[in-house]
């Protein structure tokens, strides 16, 4: 095995692991009312039992009190009995496979809102506001802090009582227990406060509640951060101090480290490395606890590639790596290695469109792979179709073509894919071309592969008419030829005259950056910052102009402070809540005029260039040339696509020269990347 080190069983406390992977506590956004893993729960876990993952800690930020509001991020509730039956069914599904699973409980403090059912007024050691949720607290009692820690007990034992393998309390992303640690959040002069001493108490007693509850022999950890990065935080050693007064109390059996505070919008972006930052960035930081621990050292931050986990395990860094983006991307990910097939693996490229989506209070998707958390409906192994083989014609090779051919050669059937580029990827290949965004090329590469490994026809450099389709004597033809800069909506704009230009021409660099630029931003996501990033990373001065709220408005809460981190520090100048009216020349000028959303006011801005970002314009010729020949008018039934079953007119038989017609991803409306695959995925899985 070219990877010893990762498969060689370790034990936590009194618990065997087969391998040194595992998937880290998150906050899936999957949970039922009331806070009870359901059906969707326990098959996204489930599939990583099946791909051969060792353990799964689920759960991130499970409450153990009622004063931590279960609102945005949907949590498993753990305090009360009903968690107990369906927390048994999660065991036992995983168990069924193999494998081990736990749940991170956590009392969250000051980090929540306090306007979110039941409406509670939120605690914290000293009462101190958290900037990234707004959390105003009250100075915690000790009659609470009694209540608490009573809680965390009455947790385990509910875990426990359900069958789980163990349980993993949270000292991480300053909640409760490090609040208390934090002299940035502890300013107490009782015995919770001043001395480092005084200010582990609390979590000592948390832990030993804990370990009364579940005995000797159950599986206990605590998650913790190596470095809060404050000045007036925890620093580095302070931590190893900690970490070392936590193994040799007995009370644990692990530690999980994460490097990074995230009680700011910056930290936070630490926390989840999005690609911008370099691989593993904090495993020195988890290396350094693990110098002073007697207990196994966990870690798990932009962790991706298994050779990488290899060499950190191998080098003694630390003991066990968490894989968790990468399970999201491909929950196979072991057994494919055990297989021999790992340029199979779809290997997490760091986009943070899963954590991302949980910072906006939505469910976690991944960018890539449409079927994570979609178990009950959506498959990860395409199986082989018992009916008829079917000719297919694609049209279009970004990631909603490549993944609808991807699917259909998985099926059996015979599949021919044009694309007019010589090169498949589409318009990722262009936001690839950003800064910091480089890895998003990995997306495509995969399909790359698969597309070949299966075989299929792909005519590259091709841009295919009706009648080069029809040729091809198809059954299926499916269209995915996405759309086309939209600068034309806005006539004034004067992109027709030359005025401006699109972000697509500065990205695949048709059209060179000049001296001084104003990008005009309407979407808000990627793409705006994204082409302000490389223009200016050329050396040129940019303000970013958009009539949202603030620049990268739709942005995550992971990705956007990377973002800010390079718009401060290349001098760029953000503009938000204004209008681009329209743009006139002078001279060798452009003069845009700008509009204030909120006092109608105009401005003017003297420019090299103007570049427009506006999304994309469906590219709709070849639909509308083929909607009238085709047997379904072209017509996706939703109400069987929306509930994952098969298309009613994959039931017809069709006669000689007749032929389906449907159409996928951006040349039906403006999706993004995950919408692109989840159009072809859901639609193509049942031809």
């Amino acid at each position: 095995m070219r990877y010893p080190h990762l498969f060689t069983p370790i034990t936590l406390g009194k618990l065997l692991l087969p391998n040194r992977i595992y998937s880290t506590a998150h906050a899936e956004v999957y949970a039922e009312a009331g806070g009870m893993p359901g059906e969707r729960y326990i098959k996204y876990y489930e599939e990583k039992a099946k791909g051969g993952l060792g353990m799964a800690i689920c759960g991130g930020s499970s409450p153990v009190s009622l004063d931590v509001p279960q609102g945005a991020w949907k949590p498993v509730n753990l305090t009360t009995d009903r968690v107990i039956e369906p927390l048994a069914k999660l065991a036992e599904a995983m168990h069924k496979h193999g494998s081990k699973i736990m749940i991170q409980a956590t009392h969250m403090g000051r980090r929540s809102v306090f306007a979110s059912d039941p409406w509670p007024h939120l605690v914290s050691p000293s009462g101190v506001r958290e900037p990234v949720h707004r959390g105003n607290a009250k100075a915690i009692e000790i009659e609470e802090i009694n209540r608490i820690i009573r809680d965390f007990a009455a947790a385990a034992k509910r875990v426990q009582a359900a069958g789980l393998d163990g349980i993993e309390i949270s000292a991480a992303h300053q909640h409760l227990i490090d609040q208390f640690w934090s002299p940035r959040t502890n300013q107490r002069n009782d015995e919770y406060g001043g001395s480092l001493e005084n200010r582990m108490r609390f979590g000592l007693q948390v832990l030993n509640a804990v370990r009364d509850a579940v005995g000797a022999n159950f599986c206990v950890g605590l998650r913790m951060c190596a470095d809060e990065f404050h000045d007036d935080g925890l620093d580095h050693e302070t931590l190893k101090e900690i970490a070392q007064a936590m193994s040799e109390s007995g009370l644990i059996d692990f530690i999980s480290v994460i490097g990074s505070g995230a009680d700011t919008h910056n930290k936070v972006a630490n926390c989840m490395p999005p690609m911008a930052l370099p691989p593993e960035p904090f495993v020195h930081l988890a290396a350094g606890i693990k110098s002073v621990s007697t207990v196994p050292i966990l870690h798990a931050q932009g962790i991706r590639d298994v050779t990488q986990a290899e060499r950190i395990i191998a080098n003694g860094l630390v003991d066990m790596v968490g894989m968790t983006r990468a399970h999201i991307a491909d929950p196979h990910m072991i057994m494919k290695i055990r297989n021999g097939q790992e340029d199979q693996i779809k290997q997490c490229v760091g986009a943070n469109h899963c954590i991302d989506r949980q910072y906006s209070g939505q469910d976690v998707l991944c960018i890539q792979n449409a079927a994570t958390s979609r178990e009950a409906t959506m498959p990860h192994v395409i199986t082989k179709t018992k009916g008829t083989k079917r000719r297919v014609v694609i049209v279009g090779a970004g990631p909603a073509g490549l993944e609808a051919a991807r699917v259909t050669a998985e099926r059996g059937h015979e599949v021919v894919l044009f694309e007019k580029n010589t090169s498949v990827g589409g318009q990722v290949n262009i936001a690839a071309k950003a800064p910091q965004r480089e890895q998003m090329a990995g997306i495509i590469r995969w399909f790359d592969m698969e597309t070949k490994r299966l075989k299929i026809d792909r005519r590259l450099g091709i841009a295919a008419d009706v009648d080069m389709i029809l040729a091809e004597k198809p059954s299926v033809i499916v269209l995915a030829t996405g759309g086309s800069s939209h600068t034309g909506q806005v006539p004034a704009w004067g992109v027709a005259q030359g005025l401006a230009v699109s972000s697509w021409d500065i990205l695949s660099e048709k059209v060179a950056p000049k001296k001084n630029v104003l990008v005009y931003d309407t979407i808000g996501t990627h793409a705006g910052f994204g082409t302000a990033d490389f223009i200016a990373s050329r050396g040129s001065q940019v303000e970013i102009v958009t009539p949202d709220a603030k620049v990268a408005d739709d942005v995550g809460g992971t990705t956007f402070p990377i973002f800010y981190r390079r718009l401060y520090a290349q001098g760029m100048i953000a503009t938000p809540n204004y209008y681009l009216e329209r743009i006139y020349a002078e001279g060798d000028k452009k003069i845009a005029v700008l509009r204030n959303e909120y006092t109608e006011i105009l401005e003017e801005r003297e420019v090299d260039q103007v570049v427009i970002e506006n999304g994309a314009l469906p590219n709709t010729e070849l639909y509308w040339a083929l909607k009238e020949r085709s047997k379904n008018r072209g017509q996706t039934h939703i109400e069987t696509l929306f509930s994952a079953k098969p298309q009613p007119a994959l039931a017809e038989t069709l006669k000689d020269g007749e032929f389906l017609l449907f159409r996928i991803g951006d040349c039906v409306s403006m999706h993004n990347i995950h919408g692109a695959i989840y159009d072809a995925l859901r639609l193509c899985k049942d031809f």
